[in-house]
């Protein structure tokens, strides 16, 4: 729930809380003022006789309530109305000084604790905050199932493992998976909980309290709280008509069983011929997953573990359960493969599981931007990767050293510079089946001549897990180093980036000196040695005067920038002996001060800033 999809209503009672209140209403977007002062109604401005009133007929019909004014006015309001905290709004308080921005009621579950943080900022405030977890910047435990989408249980009450928590006894926290959440987790460890992998790692009598994310039930003396991400797929096949309860019945057991939480199950598969099997779709609804069936061509794709003559026979296939389940899960591989299993009638089924690719702890290959120089300009994200990788393969050359020192103790790193294509891969294919996490850090961005495609090439044929990490490309610190925007109203609405013909021939319909027609900001990448024929075919259509900017390892420790006239290219390039790592930059747009855009004109109106149509208050 953010500021763009909540109802708000902003209640206030003095001509300051007003003021205040016009301040907050700007911000979210979904809201309505009320106030007891007189003033000149709109839509979404009211004037109020009775708070009293107000609240008994809306309290429930927004999600937050700020209150500008005395917070005995907020408390005496809301108290008739305070049902539960699953359900109530958020209330918030403001003085109507603005100084204080208290969180009354649903502090965690309805978002009160957020909306404080958020409108303590917006007011430049002190935000009071009473939640134990949030003073201690602890995890809300209460509220990570809904923020991740997992399920919870606990085996004892939730209050009770939460007073555990915040009270900072000795805590082990098992992630069994990884995903968003988890990473989360992982960046923000507080230093009385210590990360396992597998609950066979420690003994649970060590710990006051555990904490589990993954899809295994846990036997344990030491109180637990489970959180099961929807990470498992269940395949089964069953025989024709087979009795729904006894079916659901039969699959609940088994997944006990095999210490699989039912949480955890995330769909159900089957082939297309139990399309209208009632005890799948009864399962299915139950547990609210979705059933989902596939046609015998796509069952035999997968190669499963335990083929069958017989049911090849009768369906076409080798089996049903374990390839429903791998298809689903998005690989092949199973947490427990195809078992039988009777009902109580006699009937017999099959199930098969496995865990979902997006969920699998296991190798993976990092493509990372490492910005275009300086290691400040690293992304929060690249930085949290390298600082937890196994190896890290960079590209010295055009990568600052100062951004390895992150690596943590024990890991490789090495320089790439040196290495062949071939050299590199055998590196990260030993790390790789180490179930070990690679980074491969490249200069800039790395989809702006990274040469990452032929790396992937064989990423892809090796069947590796990788991804990309966004970097700052050297052309936005150029426009940085240089107070420009290059697309400006009415000036400069395209930025083209590009590089001139010299050993390595350009696709014929990307010329320099026809992408010089659109006079758009031209940034010229690894040219310098042709520096001469790159200012005759920007010539073709670029005036002599048009501005130019030559940079030199911008946002480096040692960075040289010069400026100009097109007509000045080579000379400066000459006078400065430039050869390598060197970025040309030409356009209008460079360095200009002049036209100003729409967006914030007082005349564009749009759905964050509507048209106000102000109605006299009768």
């Amino acid at each position: 729930m953010s500021e763009h999809t909540i109802k708000v209503a902003i209640l206030c009672f003095t001509d300051q809380g007003v003021s205040i209140a016009k301040t907050l209403q700007k911000e979210f977007y979904r809201s309505k003022l009320f106030t007891t002062r007189t003033v000149e109604a709109s839509k979404d401005i009211k004037q109020i006789n009775s708070v009293l009133e107000l609240i008994e007929d809306s309290f429930h019909n927004y999600d937050a309530w700020i209150f500008v004014g005395a917070l005995g006015i907020c408390v005496r309001s809301i108290a008739a109305h305070i049902k539960d905290k699953t359900s109530d709004p958020a209330v918030i308080n403001v003085d109507d000084q603005g100084k204080f921005v208290q969180a009354v009621l649903s502090g965690h579950i309805g978002k009160a604790n957020t909306l404080t943080t958020q409108i303590s900022r917006i007011l430049n405030a002190q935000a009071v905050l009473s939640t134990s977890s949030d003073l201690q910047n602890l995890w809300a435990l209460d509220m990570l199932a809904e923020t991740y989408g997992w399920k919870m249980k606990s085996s004892i009450p939730t209050n009770k493992v939460v007073s555990l928590f915040v009270n900072r006894k000795s805590t082990a926290l098992v992630l069994k998976v990884k995903n968003k959440g988890v990473q989360h987790l992982e960046k923000t460890c507080p230093d009385f909980v210590d990360i396992y992998y597998d609950q066979k790692d420690f003994e649970h009598s060590d710990y006051e309290l555990i904490l589990y994310v993954g899809y295994e039930l846990i036997a344990t003396e030491t109180p637990l709280l489970c959180f099961y991400p929807p990470c498992v797929a269940l395949g089964s096949g069953c025989a024709k008509d087979i009795e729904p309860q006894l079916l659901m019945k039969g699959l609940e057991s088994a997944l006990e069983e095999q210490h699989i939480a039912i949480e955890s199950i995330y769909a159900i598969g089957s082939a297309t011929i139990k399309n209208e099997e009632q005890a799948y779709l009864d399962f299915a609804a139950y547990y609210n997953i979705p059933f989902i069936t596939y046609t015998g061509e796509e069952l035999n794709t997968i190669i499963v573990a335990n083929p069958s003559e017989v049911v090849k026979k009768k369906v076409g296939v080798y089996g049903v359960s374990e390839a429903a389940a791998a298809l689903i899960a998005g690989q092949s591989t199973w947490l427990v493969e195809k078992t039988k299993a009777l009902t109580p009638s006699g009937k017999k089924f099959t199930y098969a599981l496995s865990l979902s690719a997006r969920y699998e702890r296991k190798a993976s290959i990092a493509i990372v931007g490492a910005g275009s120089g300086d290691p400040e300009l690293l992304t929060l994200k690249g930085q949290y990767i390298l600082e937890n990788a196994d190896c890290i393969l960079y590209a010295g050359s055009l990568v600052p050293e100062a951004l390895t020192h992150m690596a943590k103790e024990g890991a490789l790193v090495r320089n790439s510079a040196s290495m062949t294509l071939e050299e590199q891969i055998m590196i990260i294919d030993q790390y790789y089946k180490q179930g070990k996490s690679v980074v491969r850090l490249h200069s800039g961005d790395p989809s702006i001549y990274g040469a990452i495609q032929e790396q992937m090439t064989i990423f892809d044929e090796k069947g590796y897990d990788y991804y990309i990490v966004p970097g700052i490309s050297s052309f936005q610190a150029a426009a940085a180093y240089l107070k420009s925007e290059f697309t400006i109203p009415e000036v400069a609405q395209t930025i083209i980036l590009t590089r001139g013909e010299g050993n390595t021939p350009m696709p014929e319909h990307e010329k320099i000196a026809d992408m010089a027609k659109l006079r758009a900001t031209m940034c010229i990448f690894l040219s310098v040695g042709i520096a001469k024929k790159i200012q005759a075919q920007l010539l073709e259509h670029y005036p002599e005067n048009t501005p130019l900017a030559i940079l030199y390892r911008v946002s480096w420790e040692d960075e040289e920038v010069w400026t100009g006239t097109l007509s000045e290219l080579t000379t400066i390039i000459k006078k400065n002996k430039l050869t390598r790592t060197v970025l040309i930059v030409v356009g209008e747009a460079v360095g200009a001060r002049k036209n100003r855009s729409w967006l914030y004109d007082d005349k564009w109106h749009h759905i964050f800033r509507k048209k106000e149509k102000e109605i006299q208050s009768s």
